[in-house]
């Protein structure tokens, strides 16, 4: 005997993914749909984050958030968080095995210091000679000291116990190349002087005018000595990553580095040793060589084997010309950080006629940037370094 039934039919299951199990399943097809939308709606390219290509995620600066460092700083972009605080500990000549070998190199600056109390015009020679052994003394006696780490739950794959990453360990490297090269540490403010009294018994037998007797007593003046030098120890931490961290730990460190105060220090000959001032008033800051900003671009293909093709597909150069087929992105998160195979880092900085100086470009990975992407990126750049400045400003 037939029944009947009032149940509504069996609805098919959809065959639809919402857009966050869609991105976990199909990430590259998933950022391709938001920047080459169909050409009929005449939208533009959006990234799946919501920013155009060259646009950077927004950045806060906190200086001064540590009060047991010399100098510290907070700087956020994005979801991208990175904590610096500077050390600074005394490392005196003492301790130095080749010192009685590098103090020779102190001439010049010595030379320096005695055409300046005589008004008379410093060489850019001299200006030259004094960057030159800057760096030579920041090097060679090793006083910036980087160190950045990956803290415990940044991201998910950095979990406890585990040893330092490649990658907290490339970026230290970059940080101690870039602080080198940009010369941006003074090697005089790190410098503890001392002037030896000048005792001898030919001052008092000079009968010469007063000018004469000036520039005399100048000349027979004992050059000053290096008694110690003050070591900076630079701590990163990555407290949150989302993708570019080296862009959020240089920028701290430079934030870092302009909150620094160090404390008046001299050398007391009774007890021989360097003393240092309890007043903080008397603490100077660093006087840094410029603004340093880096700027990090990585660069996404339509075709989804790029990273690993052994040959470039066919119609590459044409799709390149057309401006089809990759897109430029400026500051990557963590999601296209990991869709990228070709990656650009830009530092610039400054100087006060406003010209752009290219400190650093290095590029890695890849083929399609070439010489006009390059100009077109560093313009980009440039731009940047007119924002940091007003966030620095502010910190």
């Amino acid at each position: 005997m037939a029944s009947t039934s009032n149940e509504a039919p069996a609805v098919p299951p959809s065959l639809s993914l919402p857009p966050s199990q869609f991105a976990r399943l199909q990430p590259h097809a998933y950022l391709l749909a938001h920047l080459s939308p169909p050409a009929a709606t005449n939208q533009p390219s959006i990234r799946a984050n919501g920013r155009e290509p060259l646009q950077f995620r927004t950045t806060s600066a906190n200086c001064g958030s540590l009060t047991h460092t010399n100098g510290s700083a907070v700087v956020r972009i994005g979801d991208t968080a990175a904590v610096c605080g500077v050390r600074a500990e005394l490392l005196h000549t003492d301790d130095i095995a080749s010192w009685s070998v590098a103090r020779t190199s102190s001439a010049s600056t010595n030379k320096r210091q005695r055409l300046a109390e005589l008004g008379e015009d410093v060489t850019e020679e001299d200006n030259e000679d004094e960057d030159d052994q800057d760096r030579a003394h920041i090097e060679d006696l090793s006083l910036l000291v980087p160190n950045l780490s990956l803290s415990t739950g940044c991201a998910p794959g950095y979990l406890p116990g585990a040893p330092p990453s490649t990658t907290a360990q490339s970026i230290s490297h970059e940080i101690l190349s870039l602080l080198h090269s940009s010369r941006l540490v003074k090697a005089d403010d790190l410098r503890i002087w001392y002037q030896p009294p000048n005792l001898g018994p030919e001052d008092e037998q000079m009968d010469v005018d007063e000018g004469a007797g000036k520039k005399a007593e100048t000349e027979e003046q004992k050059p000053r000595e290096i008694k110690a030098y003050w070591v900076l120890y630079i701590d990163i931490m990555i407290i949150s990553l989302a993708g570019n961290p080296f862009d959020a730990a240089w920028a701290s460190v430079v934030a870092a580095l302009r909150d620094t105060k160090l404390p008046n220090a001299w050398w007391d000959v009774d007890n021989e040793t360097v003393l240092c001032s309890d007043d903080v008033s008397e603490a100077h800051k660093l006087t840094l060589r410029g603004l340093p900003v880096a700027s990090s671009f990585c660069v996404f293909e339509a075709d989804a084997a790029a990273g690993w093709r052994a040959k470039p597909i066919p119609n590459a150069q044409q799709q390149k010309k057309d401006g089809k087929g990759r897109w430029i992105l400026a500051d990557p998160d963590g999601y296209e950080d990991n869709l990228a195979h070709e990656r650009v880092s830009i530092v610039v900085d400054k100087e006060k006629n406003g010209k752009t100086v290219i400190l650093k470009m290095e590029k890695v990975g890849g083929w399609t940037i070439d010489t006009e992407d390059l100009r077109r990126l560093v313009d980009v750049s440039s731009k940047r370094w007119d924002e940091m400045k007003q966030i620095f400003d502010q910190c």
